[in-house]
């Protein structure tokens, strides 16, 4: 529980920071100054990063961070922020039944510490890498959302609010499904290739991404709106799913068997029946 308490006093700071820069701009230009406040926020967890010693601190940011701005740019309470706070609420319960403690960090960022070069420090990794750069997709991300209290109400305003909730019903199902599996100890070193994981390799990813299409949906246009679920998307395909196809692949032995015959996102029916190919444990 003390670990929590560290989070909470970090996050109240990163809030207070951010608070304190949307004062200090007396409303001139709320976007970018909406902008500012987030890097200074991250900056701040950034700082009790190197306090206790571990990058994991932000993790929680990615789902805090964008139903704070949501509820800061429109008046309570729109589609775009009961969609935002229903996925906010799942993936930050999430993260904190996963979470391990501060003596534990992510095995992302250990790699990235171990594998850096050696004339970079790992401080600079850390901000610009695993904590800025995010930040500036995310906010990317809710570009749509400061857009959309604007426009009137509309069928694909429908059509966003269906695939915000299914978005996040398909990962907090795929998120359910390999919590039961890796929970049970006979399973260590195997493939989960069912349910969810039977079409996709990283449902959870999917999920994520329709999230994201959904904010979008909100708003199409003007074209910048589209800078947020582009990132994602870019942020998922080149560098999520292969870091963690490249781990799967190091520590589970049926892993490459279940990569060629299961995309990476977008379920492909590739069977002629009607029906699934059977399951096949690794």
């Amino acid at each position: 529980m003390a670990g929590f308490g560290v989070v909470t006093v970090a996050y109240v700071l990163a809030g207070l920071a951010a608070w304190g820069v949307a004062e200090s701009a007396s409303g001139a230009r709320p976007l970018a100054t909406t902008l500012v406040a987030d890097v200074a926020a991250t900056v701040v967890v950034f700082l009790g990063s190197l306090v206790v010693g571990n990058a994991s601190l932000y993790d929680p940011y990615w789902s805090i961070a964008p139903p704070v701005m949501a509820f800061a740019w429109a008046a309570p309470f729109t589609a775009q922020q009961l969609v935002i706070l229903a996925w906010a609420i799942r993936l930050t319960a999430n993260w904190a039944a996963g979470w391990r403690g501060l003596g534990h960090e992510d095995w992302r960022y250990v790699r990235m510490r171990e594998q850096r070069p050696q004339w970079l420090p790992f401080w600079v990794v850390s901000l610009v890498g695993i904590m800025v750069v995010p930040t500036l997709v995310v906010f990317a991300g809710m570009l749509p959302v400061w857009v959309a209290p604007n426009e009137p109400w509309s069928a694909l305003d429908t059509v966003a609010v269906m695939v915000g909730l299914g978005a996040v019903a398909i990962e907090a199902v795929a998120d359910r499904q390999v919590r039961r599996f890796t929970a049970d100890p006979a399973n260590r070193g195997k493939v989960l290739d069912r349910g969810l994981w039977r079409w996709s390799r990283h449902p959870n990813y999917l999920g994520e991404i329709l999230f994201w299409f959904a904010l979008w949906l909100f708003a199409p246009t003007p074209w910048w709106t589209a800078a947020g679920p582009v990132a994602m998307v870019l942020l998922f395909v080149f560098v999520s799913v292969p870091l963690m196809d490249r781990r799967s692949l190091q520590r589970r032995p049926g892993y490459a068997d279940y990569m060629r015959r299961t995309p990476a996102l977008l379920p492909i029916f590739r069977f002629r029946s009607g029906s699934p190919p059977a399951s096949r444990r690794s």
